[in-house]
Parts: structure tokens; C-alpha cells; sequence
């Protein structure tokens, strides 16, 4: 698998690595990725100079394209008189007992260790994003009888964040490039994408890693460098040390950058944990219990349905489910959903209890002149393929003046705030610069023809638009470009700009939407109000407005 976290998500915590400068933001800063780390070797020594070279290896863009959103966890603690004496209370004082793996005291390994040392508040944010998932990422290790060293996988990999997004596609807290995730029986459909669900993605890591482990005949530092970067690399490297009567252990082996600073990481890693008190190192307890249950639902059901049922927040029950790309989970499955262990009993009676109807909304189409199967789709946020199958369709041929049963969101689709096209939206929205423009991607166009076109980097063009810089761009794609300035020869599809909009008489939301083809839930949105609230003259309103389009407003 290629496409690792490395060093630089921790970097971006600080800017500080014995003398490094990194140039960029933290990952919770407003615009949510990651920049890329240098070192400023004018004001380093030369053992630090040497530091910073070790540091730089193995450095990706790993995106974090979701803020963070807290789940209230339940943890039902045993009464300190009945508990067993031997019970351990905190899931990484279990994990520490059970690690195994050799720690060399090299270079390498030290580097990686010194930066955790010295940025505890890095581990304070991950462990914040493990915690509704660490019991049971390591309850299926044990169960796997997997090393112990394999829970600290995912901080190496995405920081623990299940939407963690890196070049080569790879995405998920384990990080899987699709056909990767495809050979260990990883689902990804428009609905949904099991990369980032964490029972499939965990599911999927175990057994990739079960079978590297047996490729390299038991030598797990051979099976983590090819997580990295692909068995067949790592055997080639092997293959020519051993022609070349060279030792063949990992410290030995000719890799790529990346993978030669991943090992580290993780050692460096259990043996902080290993030895915390030893350090003095602050690693943020996390109570050894259950808090999350998987339910059996049966069926597609709609998330905000979902969330009602189980008394949760949309954004929390999707934060505990981030396979889910659109509104409802996919109507093929997996019919599961991770709920908090205190809710899912509640819920499970609820939903035995609603009517099947109610799981999706559903809407009555009309078929008039010039609709199609994919257009329908697109104007409910389906498919096809449902569509066809709700109604008995044959083929993709429909009737003007037949009716058609759509399903569709309960909410507006800005309430699926975690859904995959949102995620998009609120990148492409953070402000970057005083014009937004929007750019459709037509055949034969790259990331470096844009770049020269509206004269940004290439990595910035992909930072805006929640990519990697040597993704491929599909026609029809819509792009964000942040500009400060617009030249006529840019020609962007729309530009988007901040206006102030005063309040005139006879003014209503719906009105000033049509003049501006707003959405009023935008509106609102924008300005905090109730769309039941009347406007009152003089009132200012903040919109934000395609100016390409103004020349027809009054």
C-alpha cells in the first residue's frame, strides 16, 4: 500500500523539530490540511542539520477534510469494590502489556521518538479520535492473536482519523488505496466507502497484514515496510541484499524514503508507550470498556431517520459511521450501524417499531419531457440503479407522464454534514482569497494546465479541493480556485463573492433567493435565521453570490 501518513502530520502541530521550520498549519487550523515540511538548515546545527534530514523522510500530505466532532461516550465502569485487582482501566496500559517487538537505539527510531517527546499536544488529539474506537480495534487484534504494536498502526497511518485523505486515494484511518482495499474484500460504491468504516477498514488491515506477515515468513518489520510500500518492493530489496551479501533485515534494505522513516514511527512509538512514566510523557488515558456496539438494521434507512431513533446528533452518528458517503446508508449493504453502547437498545426497539416507509423519504415524481433515469438521480441525490429498482424499471427508458417513487433525504443535504459531498463543499468553501472561482473539468485537463492557467501551485489547487497533487482530475469534476485577483483571460465558470444585501420592503427569503438563485437554507444558514422569521427593511443580509450571474439582477 502506498500513501502513508509519516512524519508530517505530527509536524504540523508545532513547526518545530530540533531546528527543522515547517512551513504550513496544524490539521484543526481553519483549512483542515496539511503542508508540507522543510528544514531550515541557516539556523541549525550540524548534528541538527542531520536531524532534520532522518525527520524529512517519508514525508506525505495526509488531509483531514473534517473538523472534529465529539460523540458523547458512555462508559459504564465496574464498582471499584467488585472489580478484580488485576483489571486494567486504561486500553493503552493493556496494549503496553502485550508489546513485543524489538526497539533498536538507532538513529532512525530516535528522531522519530524525540519529536513525540517534545509535542504531547499531537497525542492529546489523536487519542481524542481514537477513543470511541480503540477498545475495539484491539479486542479484533487480540482476537486475531495480532501484536499489540499493530493498535498504534493507525497514528502512523492517519493520525487516527477515519477521514484522513493522501495521495494514491489512500483513505481511512488504515489508509488503503482502493484496489488495495478491494483484494481484502473492502466494499466502495457511490453509497459507501469501507476504507473508512472502521469495522470493514480494521477488518481489512488485519487481514492484509495477517497475510504480509506470512509472506515474510514471521518478520513483521518486512510486513510493515510492504504495508507501506507493497510486498513486491520489499522483496526486491531483499532479493538484491541477499545477491549483494548484504544483511537483509529491514535497518538494511534499500526502500523508499517513506518507508524507511514508517518503521521508526512506530517503534519509536511503542516504545514511548512502553516506557511513559520513564520519559515523563503525558499519553491521555482511555477507559478499557466497550463504549461502541455494532446494531444490525436490516435495511437502508436514512441517517438523520437513524439519528432521531437513537437520541444522537446527525453529525455524531455519522462521526461514529464515516463509511457512509451519502444521506442513508447503501441500500446493498452493509446494513449495520456503530451506535454508542448506551443507545443501541433504545434504538433497536425504535426501529423495530417504525414502519418500513418510514426508514426513507420518498417523493412522487412526475416524468416530464427531457427527464432521464440519470437526471432524476442527480436532481435527488440517488441513482440509477435505485430508482430503476424501486419502480420495476426495465432498461433505462421512462414515459412523460408516468409516475416514479424517489427516495430522498429527510433533511437538507447541508444537514449531512459528514456526507462526502459536504466534506467537499466545506473544503472548496474555506476562504482563501478574495475570489472564489469554479472551474469544470473537461476532458484532457491537469492539475498542472490549471495551475499555469490561474497561476497557483498545483499543490494549492489541490489542497482547495480536498485532493492530492497527483490525483487525476475526471471531466465534469467542479474545482475551487481562490484568486485575489481575476484576469479576463482566466474565464471561470462562476465566480463567488461576499455581498452585503440590505433588506428592501416587500422583501422575503424566497424572493431575494430567486433574484440572487440562492437556496434559502443557504441564506439562513449564512445569517443565523429562522426561515419562519420575517425580514425587516434596512436588515442586512450576507450573501454569497455567483457575480458572473449579477448582471440581471436589479
Amino acid at each position: 500500500m502506498t500513501s502513508r501518513l509519516s512524519l508530517l502530520s505530527l509536524l504540523i502541530a508545532s513547526g518545530v523539530l530540533t531546528g527543522c521550520q515547517l512551513t504550513g498549519a496544524d490539521p484543526q487550523s481553519a483549512d483542515n490540511s496539511n503542508t508540507q515540511q522543510t528544514c531550515d538548515v541557516v539556523h541549525t546545527t550540524g548534528q541538527e542539520e542531520a536531524d532534520c534530514t532522518v525527520a524529512d523522510e517519508g514525508v506525505i500530505e495526509v488531509m483531514h477534510p473534517s473538523e472534529e466532532v465529539a460523540v458523547d461516550l458512555v462508559v459504564a465502569k465496574p464498582d471499584p469494590q467488585e472489580a478484580a485487582p488485576d483489571v486494567v482501566s486504561d486500553v493503552w496500559q493493556h496494549i503496553s502489556d502485550g508489546l513485543s517487538f524489538s526497539v533498536p537505539d538507532n538513529k532512525r527510531v530516535k528522531v522519530q521518538r524525540d519529536w513525540y517527546l517534545k509535542h504531547p499536544e499531537y497525542m492529546a488529539r489523536v487519542v481524542k479520535r481514537a477513543k470511541p474506537f480503540l477498545y475495539y480495534i484491539v479486542s479484533e487484534l487480540e482476537a486475531q492473536n495480532m501484536p499489540m504494536e499493530l493498535a498504534l498502526l493507525p497514528i502512523v497511518e492517519s493520525a487516527f482519523d477515519p477521514f484522513a485523505y493522501s495521495h494514491g486515494r489512500a483513505a481511512g484511518m488504515w489508509q488503503f488505496i482502493p484496489g488495495t482495499a478491494k483484494r481484502f474484500g473492502i466494499q466502495q460504491t457511490w453509497w459507501y466507502d469501507g476504507r473508512r468504516d472502521v469495522v470493514a477498514s480494521t477488518q481489512g488491515a488485519i487481514a492484509y497484514l495477517n497475510y504480509l506477515n506470512e509472506y515474510f515468513d514471521g518478520d513483521w518489520l518486512h510486513a510493515l515496510a510492504a504495508y507501506n510500500s507493497g510486498e513486491g518492493r520489499v522483496k526486491r530489496a531483499i532479493r538484491a541484499n541477499y545477491k549483494a551479501g548484504k544483511p537483509t533485515d529491514f535497518w538494511s534494505l534499500d526502500l523508499p524514503r517513506e518507508t524507511r522513516a514508517y518503521v521508526p514511527k512506530l517503534l519509536a512509538l511503542a516504545d514511548i508507550l512502553k516506557h511513559r512514566e520513564e520519559y515523563a510523557f503525558d499519553w491521555p488515558a482511555v477507559d478499557n470498556n466497550e463504549v461502541i456496539t455494532i446494531v444490525d438494521i436490516g435495511s437502508q434507512v436514512d441517517l438523520a431517520f437513524a439519528a432521531e431513533l437513537a437520541g444522537m446528533s446527525l453529525e455524531a452518528l455519522h462521526a461514529l459511521n464515516p463509511g457512509f458517503n451519502r444521506w442513508a446508508t447503501d441500500p446493498d449493504g452493509p446494513h449495520r450501524l456503530i451506535l454508542p453502547v448506551d443507545k443501541a437498545a433504545a434504538f433497536t426497539d425504535a426501529l423495530a417499531k417504525a414502519d418500513r416507509n418510514e426508514r426513507l423519504n420518498w417523493v412522487r415524481h412526475e416524468v416530464k419531457r427531457g427527464d432521464s433515469l440519470l437526471k432524476l438521480a442527480h436532481q435527488y441525490h440517488t441513482t440509477a440503479d435505485i430508482i430503476k429498482r424501486v419502480n420495476d424499471i426495465d432498461g433505462n427508458m421512462i414515459r412523460i407522464g408516468d409516475h416514479i417513487m424517489v427516495p430522498v433525504a429527510l433533511k437538507e443535504l447541508d444537514a449531512y454534514s459528514l456526507s462526502q459531498d459536504q466534506r467537499l463543499a466545506s473544503t472548496q468553501n474555506v476562504r482563501r482569497g478574495e475570489h472564489k472561482l469554479t472551474h469544470t473539468v473537461k476532458s484532457g485537463d491537469t492539475l498542472w494546465d490549471l495551475s499555469t492557467k490561474y497561476k497557483v501551485s498545483t499543490r494549492e489547487l489541490a489542497k482547495w479541493n480536498g485532493m492530492a497533487p497527483n490525483d487525476m482530475l475526471r471531466p465534469g469534476q467542479t474545482l475551487a480556485i481562490w484568486l485575489d485577483t481575476v484576469s479576463e483571460n482566466q474565464r471561470p465558470d462562476s465566480i463567488m463573492k461576499t455581498l452585503t444585501y440590505t433588506v428592501k420592503r416587500g422583501d422575503s427569503l424566497s424572493r431575494i433567493a430567486d433574484k440572487f438563485n440562492l437556496k434559502v437554507s443557504d441564506i439562513t444558514k449564512w445569517n443565523d435565521l429562522s426561515a419562519k422569521r420575517y425580514l425587516q427593511p434596512g436588515q442586512k443580509l450576507k450573501l454569497i453570490v455567483d457575480v458572473t450571474r449579477l448582471r440581471n439582477v436589479g
